[in-house]
């Protein structure tokens, strides 16, 4: 009689088996990773230095800038809040590049100066978060693809560029008589200007993109010309980007509702490469997970004796000196077969209380002391650990003849 060998062969995979059988979901995944954070990173930097009249990136307007200056009108880039409404004066064009970035503190200072001013102020995509301060009686509608649009109006900057590059935010007024509503989508002014309000005789010009400001469109229809017009009318340009270093931006949050979290700083480009690697990687792991099925029986790579592990194992403890190890084995295993022989519980085999008194039944007269026998010390040498084995053999026999 053989059994299978136990633990001396595993069949766990080894290191090596499971990196075979990831190794291909691993490569996808890298490369996947690879791939998104690449894009990402090349859309994040598409809108590197956008609108900074020093970038000559394709979203920057050092263009324009560098024609304004051929034509005597003086360029000031200023970056705080502070700076800008007190350059804004007499003879001074504002350009604000993303006025819903402002909070409602700094639009309602930037409207004061607009009122004292003479000037001009040029708003760049003005939406709903700055068009109440911002441009009182005007309101916004939904957004328009940029595109070849056609004048449509009287208002000569308008007619003597022509078409040009426009689109985005669209405006509604109920200043119709006195404003310049200009390239039209769908009755609505994608460029609209106001007359002044206040105490000084300044306009405001809306547009609904800062598209023919970029380098890359400068060139592109009558842009050039637009561009020129509404930015150079008056001798000093203040070019304002808001930055972040403004600490008049700390009084209070964004008008547009933002919180200023972390999400909100992170490019849209990197959060959506995030979820396609998400939904990947999730797509690898159920392509590669193991498939749950019936139990299959595998054969065993190596067979061994029942003879040749028992001695194997006696050769261990031959050589550890475990005779106390060996005699403890050779009695379980007796007092487990003699159980049920006697009638006795298998869970009370090795309590004397219980063996003992149905030993002593079976067998009344014996020639060895069956508690020594079965609950005895350990052996003091090899002679006597074999004389045990010999008598646990010969009491097992006698109670099965008996």
């Amino acid at each position: 009689m053989s059994r299978p060998a136990t633990g001396t062969t595993s069949t766990a995979p080894t290191p090596r088996q499971v990196w075979g059988r990831v190794r291909g979901a691993a490569l996808v995944l890298a490369l996947v990773l690879a791939g998104g954070l690449a894009l990402a990173t090349l859309r994040s930097t598409d809108d590197h230095g956008a609108l900074d009249p020093r970038s000559a990136d394709p979203h920057g307007s050092r263009a324009v800038a560098e024609l304004l200056k051929d034509r005597g009108v003086t360029v000031t880039l200023v970056t705080t809040l502070a700076e800008a409404t007190t350059a804004a004066s007499t003879g001074t064009t504002l350009l604000v590049t993303t006025p819903d970035l402002l909070t409602d503190t700094q639009q309602a200072s930037l409207r004061s100066a607009m009122d004292a001013s003479t000037g001009r102020t040029v708003l760049l995509g003005a939406g709903q978060a700055s068009l109440p301060t911002l441009a009182p009686g005007v309101t916004g509608a939904p957004s328009t693809p940029v595109r070849e649009r056609a004048p449509a109006c009287t208002l000569p900057a308008a007619t003597r560029a022509g078409s040009v590059d426009l689109g985005g935010e669209r405006y509604e007024t109920s200043l119709a008589t006195t404003s310049d509503a200009c390239y039209l989508s769908d009755g609505l002014p994608t460029l609209l200007r106001l007359p002044g309000t206040g105490s000084g005789a300044g306009d405001t010009v809306l547009l609904g993109s800062p598209d023919i400001l970029y380098n890359s469109r400068l060139d592109q229809r009558g842009n050039a010309s637009l561009a020129l017009q509404l930015l150079g009318s008056r001798p000093h340009l203040v070019w304002y980007l808001p930055s972040l270093s403004d600490t008049s931006a700390t009084t209070d949050t964004p008008a547009d509702g933002t919180t200023g979290n972390f999400l909100t700083l992170i490019p849209s480009g990197w959060l959506w490469g995030t979820l396609q690697l998400a939904v990947a990687a999730v797509l690898a792991a159920l392509w590669r997970s193991r498939r749950l099925g019936p139990l299959v029986t595998e054969r065993l790579p190596v067979t061994v004796r029942a003879s040749e592990a028992t001695e194997g194992r006696a050769r261990l403890y031959r050589k550890a000196n475990a005779r106390d190890r060996a005699a403890s084995v050779l009695r379980t295993a007796t007092r487990t077969r003699l159980a049920p022989l006697l009638g006795v519980p298998v869970q009370d085999a090795h309590s004397p209380d219980r063996l003992l008194p149905a030993l002593s039944a079976r067998l009344p007269e014996t020639t060895a002391d069956p508690r020594n026998l079965l609950f005895g010390p350990a052996p003091a040498d090899d002679a006597t650990l074999i004389r045990l084995a010999d008598q646990l053999d010969a009491l097992e026999r006698e109670v099965r003849t008996s």
